[in-house]
């Protein structure tokens, strides 16, 4: 499998403080990788650099072979890069379906015109549109929920959904930020049951930000652990849950 991702170096500096420092690791294709670390490792700086929310202060960043330092958001979803975010970015007012149905509308065209007149095209786009929506969040088991308004789901439910508007992007490469913050036990359990069959179903590449160990340790046959913003060690499971700068930096445990 090839590298999909691979970040050589990087660095961000935000005036005087530096919150991401000397990163580098990569991530093959079809492969599930955990980016772990305590709270303030610098695990969303490097989400937000490599989606183009914040630009590069040093280092290099290749995306299927491209360099990304410049990249600007859209441009990171026209390549096939999605994301979640650790705030819930949901369009509340509207539906579960309408919700996904904006993402995927990205790989449909028709005019302006067609648009606000509903003649050629529209129809039959929207047609497709709705069913491949449908289809994503089936996967996801909101198919029951697709009439109900966004803001009133439930709060693990709203991450579901979250998920399947990213996947509507059809995303080479998703990238998951902190999806199970907030949710409780149970909900955690069943959202790295979906975060795995979408793993496999998809035959997608992501990697996935948590600062809970234990659900990353889980899934994750890759992980990369943080700590103020440089990595500290990155191997199997195995590896990170022994390794004496993990323990450290999660239980404050002397070398």
């Amino acid at each position: 499998m090839g590298v999909v991702l691979e970040l050589k170096n990087v660095e961000k500096s935000f005036g005087g403080i530096r919150a991401v420092s000397d990163i580098s690791f990569a991530i093959r294709e079809r492969e599930l990788a955990g980016l772990i670390g305590p709270n303030g490792a610098g695990k969303t700086t490097v989400f937000n650099l490599v989606t183009g929310v914040y630009d590069v202060s040093g280092g290099e960043m290749i995306y299927l072979g491209r360099n990304i330092n410049s990249l600007k958001t859209y441009e990171a979803v026209e390549a096939g890069i999605a994301r979640t975010f650790q705030n819930l970015r949901l369009f509340s007012s509207s539906t579960v379906l309408e919700n996904v149905m904006t993402a995927a509308q990205r790989h449909h065209k028709y005019s302006f015109f067609e648009a606000v007149s509903h003649v050629g095209r529209w129809r039959e786009e929207e047609h497709v549109i709705r069913a491949e929506s449908m289809e994503l969040l089936e996967r996801v088991g909101l198919a029951v929920r697709a009439g109900q308004a966004a803001g009133t789901l439930p709060y693990g439910l709203q991450r579901r959904l979250e998920i399947a508007r990213a996947l509507a992007l059809r995303p080479r490469l998703l990238m998951l930020d902190e999806p199970a913050a907030g949710m409780n036990p149970e909900e955690v359990y069943a959202l790295n049951e979906l975060i795995a069959h979408i793993h496999g179903d998809f035959e997608l590449t992501i990697l996935l930000i948590e600062h809970h160990m234990d659900m990353v340790m889980e899934i994750c046959p890759h992980i990369v652990c943080m700590n103020f913003g440089a990595k500290i060690a990155e191997g199997t499971p195995d590896e990170i849950r022994n390794h004496p700068e993990v323990l450290k930096a999660y239980l404050g445990e002397e070398e």
